[in-house]
């Protein structure tokens, strides 16, 4: 038996263990998996056609209250689906949960994206930051980051992490 590699070794970090079983290693990695993000809206049609159109998802589910959108035409899971959900009150703040966009080309993308219905919002940014913030019709942020080259760290927060588009 190797070494666990990183998800195994976090999963050991975080795994509940009780004091009477300490020698005792249980595996309690559960089956869930992400479905669908789900995002609150008054017209699930706009939405559903921005972020297709956006994205080059399809269609998956449609009924007068709610649209998903997936990456396959099966909806098979294995990126989460988007489900656009009507709800009567609008958005009021930044969402707390936001989709970041990895492109091939940043500033291109941002301007596809532009033509499809999105909008630049300020939310603090500096101005030298490696990503462009968008919202899409209704005012849901979202990233465009910069384009991944070799030797680019995936998250900003990764050590020695280069900056530019």
């Amino acid at each position: 038996m190797g070494q666990p590699d990183r998800a195994e070794q976090a999963h050991l970090l975080i795994a509940p263990r009780l004091p009477s079983e300490s020698a005792v290693v249980h595996d309690v990695r559960m089956t869930l998996q992400i479905d669908c993000l789900t995002i609150d809206c008054s017209d699930p049609q706009v939405l559903a056609e921005f972020w297709s159109q956006a994205l080059g998802w399809q269609v998956v589910f449609a009924d007068e209250h709610e649209i998903a959108i997936s990456a396959s035409s099966d909806g098979d899971g294995a990126i989460p689906d988007l489900l656009f959900l009507r709800v009567p009150d609008a958005k009021q703040v930044k969402n707390r949960l936001h989709l970041d966009l990895r492109p091939h080309d940043r500033d291109a993308e941002v301007a596809r994206l532009e033509s499809l219905g999105a909008s630049g919002v300020a939310i603090g940014q500096k101005g030298d930051e490696s990503w462009v913030v968008l919202a899409d019709p209704e005012g849901n942020e979202f990233c465009v980051l910069r384009t991944r080259a070799g030797g680019y760290a995936k998250y900003e927060g990764d050590v020695g992490f280069p900056s530019g588009s």
